[in-house]
């Protein structure tokens, strides 16, 4: 992990105790007591440690999540997914994500249980669209249109399943997971498949409005 500067802002200190909660948290839960065993972990003062997570536990998951969807984006770096398939940097990202929390899934499931509450929800939904978001940008997705809307909400889904998998999975190297990954990507690309069938299908039958406006207008 890198060397905080001297003098770090509260965002820096944040970023660099982030890692260092779950670890803390798996025994702590998501309470100030994680802040200061990461900060005394650290070497940073934990009164000014508890300052860069002002939203509590939710600040704190927050964090967490964004130093894991760092890790994810390190472990596959542009020129690697470049050499795949859509579908294999989908599931290649999932599985790097995956990878990151893998040694964290007791802070992952407390995490869970927080972002479950009621007061919560508005957070965790917040954050499960910015992971999905990040993995189809890493992906190359570029749609502006409404699929950039139903491509994020379908790989939220399919995220949230797979993580109630993995939290449970004592398969080795995570093989249950990960076959039950690729059976929801194939669920995926043919439900998608289909849905352009059935356009495709609505696109070729005959138009009434533009058959009535060839009658007005022939040469429409």
């Amino acid at each position: 992990m890198a060397m905080l500067p001297d003098d770090p802002t509260l965002d820096e200190i944040r970023a660099h105790l982030a890692p260092r909660l779950a670890a803390h948290a798996a025994f702590d839960g998501w309470r100030p007591a994680a802040i200061d065993s990461a900060a005394a972990q650290a070497g940073v003062d934990p009164a000014v440690a508890r300052l860069a997570f002002p939203g509590g536990a939710v600040a704190m998951i927050d964090a967490w999540f964004e130093s894991v969807d760092r890790a994810m984006t390190a472990a596959l770096p542009p020129e690697r997914l470049a050499a795949m398939k859509v579908r294999e940097r989908i599931r290649a990202l999932v599985i790097a994500r995956l990878d990151a929390v893998a040694g964290e899934r007791e802070a992952l499931r407390r995490a869970i249980a927080v972002l479950a509450l009621p007061a919560n929800i508005p957070a965790a939904t917040r954050l499960g669209w910015r992971t999905a978001d990040r993995i189809w940008r890493l992906a190359g997705d570029t749609a502006a249109d409404f699929n950039h809307y139903s491509k994020r909400l379908t790989l939220s889904a399919l995220y949230t399943a797979t993580i109630l998998v993995f939290l449970d999975d004592e398969s080795p190297d995570f093989a249950d997971t990960h076959a039950f990954l690729d059976r929801r990507i194939a669920n995926v690309i043919a439900y998608e498949a289909a849905k352009a069938r059935r356009a495709q299908r609505r696109a070729r039958r005959p138009s009434l409005s533009r058959f009535i406006g060839r009658l007005r207008y022939p040469v429409a």
